[in-house]
């Protein structure tokens, strides 16, 4: 068995969850055996992860060399929550340069996303990418403003194209239009995208909303308003519905972060499961 972890992504490792002189992070030998019991149901002091050295450190480089990459997902996701937790407890900043990012790289590999061509984008924003992305969407400002949500929609395809989301475009239903869809871990998202002078009230979002009621149980909805959306039209529409807000802050924030919107989503939509609440900020996500 191998887990696909290489040297290379050791490194990042290493740094990330603070593994000099054999720690893990803040972890007691206790505690760790403890954290690795109750998160992932695994011995972590069992011999086989000891042939190393029997530091935490170790044991976890070892451990996340010889169990599958299920497994090795789940732990670096259930490390990476509570390092943040230590973090937010701390006050600190991150020290670690654009360090969620490349554990998503690491993570997307591991969980058998399809390599991009070499010719085709990297599935993070680097470099020139975000540049030009970043160009893009602030070039539609410059269009008429009849021209402004066909242009954001087209922004919105390819960038879930990027990442592998098999975007469709825009269609017709009889006396109702979508403008589009895309698949994210399993499930199908129908896409309402707003370029407007003003947040979004509440209206629009009971009225996609129902075009989603309409639909089969299984589908749920995005709703990008670059403005953004009004306090008191989040608190109008409330809780426990089908839909997940994104805002332009939001774009702003994910390309600053270098963050794959797949991630971006898949935790905007984590953080709607556990609290009904439909729009949660990148800022206070990552």
């Amino acid at each position: 068995m191998t887990s696909g972890v290489r040297p290379i992504d050791m490194i990042l490792l290493d740094e990330l969850f603070e593994m000099g002189g054999g720690y893990v992070l803040d972890f007691s030998d206790r505690t760790m055996r403890e954290f690795f019991a109750q998160e992932l149901n695994v011995d972590i002091d069992d011999p086989c992860y000891a042939r190393n050295g029997t530091s935490k450190a170790k044991r976890l480089r070892t451990f996340l060399t010889i169990v599958d990459s299920p497994t090795v997902v789940r732990t670096l996701r259930a490390l990476w929550d509570y390092r943040q937790a230590i973090n937010a407890r701390r006050r600190a900043t991150d020290s670690v340069a654009n360090g969620e990012g490349r554990l998503l790289e690491l993570i997307g590999r591991l969980e058998g996303k399809p390599a991009a061509p070499e010719t085709a984008p990297t599935p993070a924003f680097k470099g020139p990418q975000i540049a030009e992305a970043r160009k893009a969407l602030l070039a539609i400002w410059d269009l008429a403003p009849q021209q402004r949500g066909f242009a954001f929609e087209r922004f919105l395809r390819d960038t879930f194209r990027l990442f592998g989301l098999k975007p469709r475009d825009s269609f017709r239903l009889r006396g109702e239009q979508i403008d589009g869809s895309f698949d994210l871990a399993g499930h199908t998202y129908l896409l309402e995208a707003k370029w407007e002078a003003k947040p979004t009230p509440a209206a629009d979002l009971h009225v996609f909303e129902g075009k989603l009621g309409e639909k089969a149980a299984w589908s749920r909805g995005l709703f990008v308003s670059y403005i953004g959306f009004s306090e008191d039209g989040l608190h109008a529409f409330g809780r426990g519905k089908r839909i997940i807000c994104m805002s332009g802050e939001d774009f702003d924030a994910m390309f600053e972060k270098l963050l794959p919107i797949d991630e971006v989503l898949s935790r905007k939509a984590r953080r709607f499961a556990e609290t009904g609440n439909p729009y949660v900020r990148v800022r206070d996500l990552f």
